[in-house]
Formats: structure tokens, C-alpha cells, sequence
């Protein structure tokens, strides 16, 4: 803690935050802290600074890990507000950084109140453009935002998910050789058999149409689709599973989240059971530790547990155990026409929120080697660099059959953990190649850049009829 000690922390706007997350009045925290309400007040107002013996405190009341708190500012972060505050309807405001840094850091609250009153004014304008036959540019928050939210702002760790699903995945398989030699599946499907009188059916696709799995409540009955190949037919079973013998939780956990309608509630609970569904696959303390020893090789963890590249991949970015963490990983996965439909990080996220992913990221040139992996130094626009590799995948139903390999997934770590992966090995770490990218073309103003396919919203164009640049958008300043 002698970093701590050297300089004063002003963490009031976050300990609020962490204080209405977890309901609690200030006077209940400030007993559980050991300190008087009134110095709690102080400090969640900024006129006094955390000290290393109460950042100490939070983290054995309350399972804090301290560098999330001293890092995050919560869902409404600095590249988000910047992000938005680069539409031109904030032409002229020119809000420099260290404000946008002030509110996120002071006032949590008032910076997702900014994001939600300008997702609302996205939405309109969409709707706006379309009917109007323009098209929209930046979409408005669905369901499936609300979900994401909730997820990263929990830095998507949920341990009491993870502790769930490594008991279960114990009771699957205990210390007996007669079964120790049985897959995943064969377990599973004995214990719905056994314990729910819930058998498993492998149907045909024309019997199945669109769906891949579906519960039969009637008969009582899990239907997988044959098209499914082998981890994701486990994967299926696992969710059901995680249904079946965890619902009570699960219901808890969406309703405690408070979302907004119906929809976003069941989107959010099937999430939370993907993520359990996922803890019995693959347990935390032995993925954990096998991620490491491997160096994070996923052609092994996915041997070890009989899980699919990307199921691998989406499991490295849950590892926030205090007392066991992983490399803090980011993930991303796109279609061919650069749709984002997928991504999440257990630390620092770097691409843009409204936006597609930069095309100087290799994530795009994924799909010119199928089935290989591609790996990359690049360097966001605040000078942070980051060691991301890419590799296309199936989509869901046609892992089993059919050519597939039209998604791709890019993961990426901070590059100081970069020697942890063994994808990095050889790579000369101290003085890389690296290939500086942005956010979303409109928001970028790396300049000149040849793959650029819009101009910066915010920057004038300078083209004229003497002369060409490698970029089709040439700009000045604002």
C-alpha cells in the first residue's frame, strides 16, 4: 500500500456508488467501516481523502478489489461521456477531459443520468431518420444495452454464480474412479434424469426449425437440435441444468437488478444463467488455474474442459476472484458486415460504445484465415497499448455441420500482461510493432488513416479539387 499512502485518494463519487449498490444507508456502512457517519460524509463529498487503513476495510467487509475502485468510475465512464459529448449537437461546448474526469469521478449518478437522457435523444433521432429514409447513426439503449450494462458494471464476475457452479460441478463429479473417466454430458444427463425425471432428446432439424434447445414443460423433456455439435450440446445442457437446480437464485439475482420492463428482466436472467451454465462447465478455481499454467492457451483449456473457443474465450473475461484472478481480458465478436454482437471485459474496455471497432484491428482480417489465429499490438488514442489476438468461430447451429466461420472474436489484455499469454511469446514486448487504431470513424481523429469511412463529426473537412490524401476525409481542426 505504499502508492496509497503517497498520494491523497478522492474516491467519494465511487464509495457512494459502492454504497447504494449494495442499499446501504451511510450510517450502516460507517458502522461496518468502523468510522463515524459524519467522516463517511466528508469523504463521499470529496472534502477528505480515503486512507490506506479504510481503503484496507473495504476490502475485508465488503470483497472489494481496490484497483477496480481506484481505476472505475462505474457504467458512465470518461470514453463513454467523451464519446457522447462528441455528437454535434454539443458543437461548440468543447468540454475539456479533466471535467468529463470530474463528473464521472464526483458524480456517478449524474453521468449515467447523461447517458440515459442522450440514449433517449439517440432513440428519437433514429426513429426520426428512418422514418424519414435516412437511416439512423447511433442506436438507442434496447434490452440488450440494459443487460450489458448491468453485466460489465459488475465487471462481469458474479461470484456467487461462480460458487454455484463449481458445487455443482463437484456434485457432478465426485472423488469416485468408477465415474471420474465420464464426460460432461453423460453426468449431466444422468443427474436430470435421476434427481428431475428431465431426459434429453437429440431432435432433427426440421423438427427443431429455428430453435437449438427448448424445454418441453409438458413432457418434460430437454430438446437439442442435431445441428449443435458437441460443446455447444453440452452447453445447452448445462443451462438447463443451471435451471432446473438453481432457478430460486437466478430469480433473486435478475429481480435484485431492477430492470427497466419484462423484456430486459428475461433477457437478464437468461444471461445470468449463461453465466452459470458456464461456472459448471467450466469451475473457477480449476479453470483459473489452468489458464495459467497453460498461459492462457485456449486449444488446451478447450481440451481440458470440452468447451468451444469461444466459450473458452467469453470464460476468461469472468476472472475476478480476488483471491485467484485472471489477466484482465476484453472480448469482441463481429459478423462479416461488422455488426458488434458481443462484448465484454473483466478491467478497461478500449473501443468505442456507440460505434463498430476500428478496421485497422485485425479482428476484421480474421476472416481472410478462417480457423487461424492472428495476433496484434495496438494502441488506443490515450496511449494505452494492448496485445489482442482474433480467430473466427461458428455461429451457434452450425458448429456441427455446414462451412460456418462467419464470426469472428477478438480478445486483447493491457499490454503489461502481455507475457502471462503464450500467444505473446517470442514478441518483443519492450519496443513492439504497434499499429495505432480509434473508436468508430465519426469519433476518430487519427489523421491521415486510409481505411477512415466517415469523417469526424466533430472536425471540418478540408477537401478540395487539387489535391487527393490517402484518406477519402480530409480535416482540420475543430
Amino acid at each position: 500500500m505504499t502508492g496509497t499512502t503517497d498520494r491523497k485518494l478522492f474516491l467519494g463519487g465511487r464509495l457512494k456508488r459502492l454504497r447504494r449498490d449494495m442499499a446501504l444507508t451511510q450510517t450502516a456502512m460507517a458502522a461496518d467501516l468502523g468510522v463515524s457517519p459524519s467522516y463517511l460524509n466528508h469523504i463521499e463529498r470529496n472534502q477528505r481523502p480515503v486512507s490506506a487503513q479504510l481503503l484496507l476495510r473495504l476490502a475485508d467487509t465488503y470483497d472489494v478489489d481496490l484497483r477496480a475502485l481506484a481505476q472505475q468510475a462505474g457504467p458512465a465512464g470518461e470514453a463513454e461521456l467523451a464519446e457522447i459529448l462528441a455528437d454535434p449537437v454539443f458543437g461548440g461546448l468543447a468540454v475539456p477531459r479533466h471535467e468529463i474526469l470530474q463528473l464521472v469521478d464526483d458524480a456517478p449518478g449524474a453521468a449515467d443520468a447523461l447517458v440515459r437522457l442522450y440514449r433517449a435523444f439517440a432513440d428519437r433521432r433514429t426513429r426520426e431518420q428512418a422514418e424519414a429514409g435516412q437511416g439512423g447513426v447511433i442506436g438507442a439503449e434496447s434490452p440488450a444495452d440494459w443487460v450489458r450494462d448491468h453485466i460489465q458494471a459488475r465487471n462481469n464476475h458474479f461470484p456467487e454464480l461462480d460458487t454455484l457452479g463449481e458445487a455443482l460441478h463437484n456434485a457432478l463429479f465426485p472423488d469416485d474412479p468408477a465415474i471420474r473417466g465420464e464426460g460432461f454430458e453423460v453426468r449431466a444427463r444422468a443427474r436430470l434424469i435421476e434427481r428431475h425425471n428431465l431426459p434429453v432428446r437429440i431432435m432433427p432439424a426440421e423438427v427443431m426449425v429455428e430453435w437449438t434447445r427448448r424445454f418441453d414443460p409438458h413432457r418434460r423433456r430437454l430438446l437439442i437440435s442435431e445441428t449443435l455439435g458437441p460443446a455447444s450440446r453440452a452447453f445447452a445442457i448445462a443451462y438447463q441444468l443451471a435451471l432446473v437446480e438453481h432457478d430460486a437464485e437466478l430469480t433473486a439475482a435478475t429481480e435484485a437488478a431492477n430492470a427497466p420492463n419484462a423484456a430486459t428482466r428475461n433477457l437478464l436472467k437468461v444471461a445470468l444463467t449463461n453465466t452459470l451454465a458456464a461456472a459448471i462447465l467450466m469451475p473457477y478455481a480449476a479453470f483459473q488455474r489452468t489458464a495459467e499454467e497453460t498461459g492462457y492457451d485456449l486449444a488446451r483449456l478447450q481440451a481440458r474442459f470440452g468447451v468451444s473457443f469461444e466459450q473458452a474465450a467469453h470464460r476468461l473475461t469472468t476472472l475476478s476472484r480476488p483471491a485467484a484472478r485472471g489477466v484482465p481480458v476484453f472480448l469482441m465478436r463481429v459478423d462479416q458486415a461488422g455488426n458488434i454482437s458481443k462484448r465484454y471485459a473483466s478491467g478497461a474496455f478500449p473501443f468505442s460504445r456507440f460505434g463498430g471497432a476500428c478496421p485497422r484491428w485485425r479482428l476484421h482480417s480474421a476472416f481472410r484465415t478462417p480457423g487461424r489465429i492472428v495476433t496484434q499490438i495496438i494502441e488506443t488514442p490515450d496511449g494505452t497499448r494492448w496485445f489482442t489476438l482474433a480467430r473466427t468461430v461458428d455461429r451457434q447451429g452450425h458448429d456441427g455441420f455446414g462451412e460456418g466461420q462467419d464470426l469472428a472474436i477478438g480478445l486483447g489484455c493491457e499490454l503489461k500482461h502481455a507475457h502471462r499469454l503464450t500467444y505473446a511469446r517470442g514478441l518483443d514486448l519492450a519496443s513492439p510493432e504497434v499499429t495505432p487504431i480509434g473508436p468508430a470513424c465519426r469519433l476518430c481523429h487519427r489523421h491521415p488513416c486510409a481505411e477512415r469511412a466517415a469523417p469526424p463529426v466533430d472536425r471540418p473537412l478540408t477537401v478540395d479539387d487539387w489535391s487527393k490524401s490517402v484518406s477519402p476525409y480530409p480535416f482540420g481542426e475543430a
